[in-house]
């Protein structure tokens, strides 16, 4: 213990090489390697940017018969996609599946958050997909944050069976999920999928914002579809109306 507090301690000063001489004391001194001696080892470089060298501890802590815990996993995992390695973060995080050490929901609302906010969804829908099938629970954070990259890449056919599955998970839809529906689906031209998800919105009592309803109704122009554009319109209104009322009544205090 007293020479994992000191491996650990060591990076504060900048004394990555200090703290690697204990560890090599340890050793020699009969202490066999542990996780946790490993462990603060590879975050001491981490600490540093050196994601180099923590990978080549991560190695040998493998082969030494060290299992990586969880802590190690999402240390080097979160380090990984933050410098934009994502496949070798990917990598790292089949190995981690591979042995049994399954990441809480929190970790992999970490994972996917910032691979949706460079480059294509896929390096963000690979972990949606292998942590659903390893039990995982997905959070709704999670969820909209596909559900918006996604639709932002035209992504439509992948947006509706992530949206299935979020409600198969037991969460429902609000405001902003049917706006990522709906902005996709208008992205590729799916209009009239578009209109029947803003009735859906409507009869649940959401209205949805005057952008996305902007775009649907210059899609549905651009198409020549002017008797929908003109029904939903009247049907947006009467939405505006009725979530004003509702509005208005709660401010009041009364209850409908």
């Amino acid at each position: 213990m007293m020479f994992r507090i000191a491996i650990s301690s060591r990076h504060w000063g900048g004394q990555a090489e200090e703290a690697l001489r204990v560890f090599e004391k340890m050793v020699q001194e009969g202490y066999g390697p542990s996780t946790m001696a490993y462990n603060a080892l590879v975050f001491n470089f981490i600490s540093l940017c050196d994601l180099d060298r923590s990978i080549s501890y991560y190695k040998d802590m493998v082969e030494n018969n060290c299992p990586p815990n969880s802590d190690t996993y999402c240390k080097m995992i979160g380090a990984l996609l933050k410098t934009r390695r994502v496949a070798d973060a990917l990598q790292m995080f089949d190995e981690m599946l591979a042995q049994g050490v399954l990441p809480d929901t929190g970790v992999i609302t970490s994972f996917i958050e910032p691979l949706c906010t460079f480059g294509p969804p896929h390096a963000a829908l690979m972990i949606y997909q292998k942590s659903r099938k390893a039990g995982c629970t997905i959070s709704l954070k999670a969820y909209k944050l596909l559900l918006e990259r996604l639709a932002r890449f035209g992504k439509s056919g992948t947006v509706l069976k992530i949206w299935e599955e979020m409600q198969e998970s037991g969460y429902p839809s609000d405001k902003e999920i049917y706006e990522f529906i709906v902005n996709g689906l208008c992205n590729v031209g799916k209009v009239d999928a578009a209109v029947s998800v803003v009735e859906e919105s409507l009869r649940k009592g959401f209205c949805l914002g005057r952008v996305v309803y902007s775009k649907l109704n210059n899609r549905l122009l651009e198409m020549d579809k002017v008797e929908t554009a003109y029904n939903l319109s009247k049907k947006i209104k009467h939405g505006r109306t009725l979530a004003n009322s509702r509005n208005y009544c709660r401010a009041n205090g009364w209850h409908l």
